[in-house]
């Protein structure tokens, strides 16, 4: 994968999208036999030095109230994504991301990182907000 537009297209082939921009795509993964779902979403960065990233992020839950102390732990010990906060309709959410370069990207570990992120997102989202489904 070199390029987001065949990121894009791996992605449109397998899932039905629902933000479909220039760098940016984004999907409803069903979980739990379909009785939730949790969003993914595939964008691209730029390094300064012109490398492209592909990162990909899953929405846990409003920062308001997050132990920065539990966060920075989580980030240590993960083996895949770390956790960010970004905006969501103008107030800080936390979002679990991975982010991987384009030059050694394959199709299998863009699934594989799908694969993780999502079910542990949803975890996440269930643990912090007693077990709601926020999207």
């Amino acid at each position: 994968m070199h390029s987001f537009e065949q990121i894009r297209s791996h992605i449109s082939a397998r899932h039905q999208l629902r933000i479909n921009d220039p760098y940016l795509v984004s999907f409803d993964m069903l979980l739990d036999g379909g009785k939730r779902h949790q969003g993914v979403y595939l964008s691209e960065l730029e390094h300064e030095d012109g490398r492209k990233y592909l990162r990909i992020s899953t929405p846990i839950g409003p920062l308001t109230g997050m132990d920065a102390k539990r966060c920075l732990r989580f980030n240590w010990e993960q083996r895949i994504g770390f956790l960010a906060v970004s905006d969501l309709d103008g107030s800080p959410y936390l979002q679990l991301c991975e982010n991987r370069p384009y030059e050694h990207l394959t199709v299998e570990e863009i699934d594989l990182l799908i694969a993780e992120m999502g079910p542990l997102g949803d975890r996440m989202e269930k643990a912090i907000s007693a077990g709601g489904d926020a999207f």
